[in-house]
């Protein structure tokens, strides 16, 4: 309960900011006795190894940092033996100097490898120090966290209920961890050969100077300048050549910026592909149906089809990546005044049929022709879970539109009104305060499933659509609700096509589209629509 209580406390007040104060130093403390259970773990030996890099560096850096003016030296004196010597020497210690450090970051850190003297190997070890932590505080807390009731008092603020899913979740968390960690590890060996690579170029610039000078010096090129002239020329043309070398070495050094703009560039590049593909789609759809159905011209068939929806000839789909053939050779036609509703088992392609309506999959093989348009003159998907935004009791209502439709003042607040009363909603307008009030809550948060179910009701009978397609919009209400939602749906003058396991429903439509999976399909009337005159449709 002490947990419940905290949690409590937390969400009743804001956070104290965080001090330095001795609180810091003893949950610092215990968390260094996590991460250094003993002196022989593994942490211990890396940190200690990072230390034993730090100070081999300084004393590195000293030994570089003398280079120039023993080149001075050699070069003023004409001393060959000594400049090789010399040369040697430097270029080892630059090899060692970017081995040895590179910056301790990691990403989402301020990269400290802008600064030139943190080099490849310190960063490297830095990162196994941080994915051994990661691994070492997340494997700690997780024991907890997944033991006894901990779990589900964390989720759920409740004691009195068994935890039979703890240790599969811990299982699976820790899994999932580890194949993190495994990721992490493999990016760092890569990273490492690349740093090393730049760094070694960075650092080499700065003898290379002196090695372009030397050419012509012991070539006897300057053989008549004395040793304050040679050091005069020298220091002129060793300023020039490392300036040149640093602009090239900044070249090198966007080569691992350039992998980042790659990856970027193509996930950027793939979205842009799909959409302008998906848009073009979109547009060869909408003018095939204007090209293939004229719903202006003439009696007949026409005249017939102006009242339809969807017509699908042949249609034969699979789930996509799958070869399991869900619905074969199916003719449909979808037209106003003959609800549908589609039944049968989990799996045999019930959600799948409405998802190649909506245009989100394409079928395996057949034509589909959406012949009216989406939105509220035309067709409304009402999803099991409905679709928020953030906003007003209002905005939640009239969406997807932007603005009240009509445009008719305190008319449309009255009709808001009536739906939120016909969907059973009327105390939603006392906990928001008003159609207008701004909360600062998340919906899915603030509302149960039925809530939410009735909600996308409210907002179906304020578009009052020609045609609903329903997929289970009301799994979450009971059976006498349902039947006065889809009651008042039938009186707005709506074309139903739902999706639902309640016998309950089929009085409210004409058809019923039975799928058994394997690609097998079954239309029939109802019994009610037995009973009426036969009219066209399905």
């Amino acid at each position: 309960m002490a947990v419940g209580s905290a949690a409590a406390g937390s969400a009743g007040g804001r956070r104290p900011q965080p001090q330095l104060d001795l609180q810091f130093l003893r949950r610092f403390g215990k968390i260094q006795a996590i991460l250094f259970p003993r002196w022989s773990s593994q942490n211990v030996l890396m940190f200690l190894t990072l230390l034993s890099i730090a100070l081999l560096e300084q004393l590195v850096i000293y030994q570089v940092g003398l280079i120039p003016s023993q080149y001075y030296g050699v070069l003023g004196s004409k001393d060959f033996s000594g400049f090789k010597t010399l040369t040697t020497i430097a270029a080892i210690l630059i090899v060692l100097n970017s081995t040895v450090r590179e910056a301790c970051a990691h990403r989402g850190l301020e990269r400290a490898k802008r600064d030139p003297m943190l080099k490849s190997l310190d960063q490297f070890i830095c990162n196994l120090m941080y994915v051994s932590w990661r691994k070492t505080l997340t494997e700690y807390l997780h024991g907890y966290y997944f033991q006894g009731q901990v779990y589900y008092t964390l989720n759920v603020l409740r004691e009195d209920i068994d935890n039979p899913a703890g240790q599969v979740e811990h299982m699976r968390t820790d899994r999932r961890l580890q194949s993190l960690l495994q990721t992490q590890r493999e990016l760092m060996g890569k990273e490492l050969w690349l740093y090393i690579g730049i760094n070694t170029f960075d650092y080499l610039g700065s003898i290379l100077s002196y090695v372009v000078i030397a050419i012509p010096i012991f070539s006897g090129v300057y053989g008549d300048l004395d040793p304050a002239q040679l050091s005069a020329l020298v220091s002129k043309n060793a300023f020039v050549s490392i300036y040149l070398i640093s602009c090239f070495s900044q070249l090198i050094d966007l080569s691992a910026t350039l992998s980042d703009v790659a990856g970027y560039t193509h996930r950027i590049g793939e979205l842009q592909e799909t959409l302008l593909s998906l848009s073009r789609k979109h547009r060869d759809c909408e003018s095939e149906a204007k090209t293939n159905w004229d719903f202006d011209n003439g009696p007949g068939e026409q005249t017939v089809l102006g009242d339809t929806a969807f017509l699908l000839e042949r249609v034969s789909l699979s789930a996509p990546s799958s070869d399991k053939l869900l619905i074969k050779d199916l003719d449909l036609r979808i037209s106003q005044g003959n609800n549908l509703l589609i039944v049968g088992n989990t799996g045999t392609g019930k959600t799948s049929l409405l998802r190649v309506l909506g245009g989100l999959w394409e079928s395996t093989r057949g034509n589909i022709h959406m012949l009216t348009c989406f939105g509220p003159h035309g067709v409304v998907f009402l999803p099991q879970r409905p679709f928020f935004t953030d906003g007003t009791l209002r905005e939640q209502v009239i969406y997807p539109l932007k603005k009240i439709y009509p445009v008719s003042g305190s008319a449309d607040d009255e009709r808001i009104l009536q739906f939120l009363e016909l969907a059973g909603l009327s105390d939603l307008l006392v906990r928001t305060g008003g159609l207008d009030q701004q909360v600062d809550w998340n919906w899915y948060d603030i509302l149960s499933p039925g809530e939410m179910q009735r909600l996308s009701f409210a907002r179906l009978f304020y578009l009052q659509p020609r045609y609903a397609v329903l997929d289970e919009a009301t799994s979450a209400l009971t059976e006498e609700v349902e039947n006065e939602l889809y009651r008042t749906c039938a009186q707005l003058g709506m074309t139903l096509v739902s999706v639902g396991h309640r016998t309950s429903l089929e009085k409210f439509h004409t058809w019923i589209l039975k799928l058994s999976g394997r690609g097998r399909w079954e239309l029939t009337r109802t019994e009610r629509a037995r009973r009426l005159p036969a009219s066209e449709g399905c």
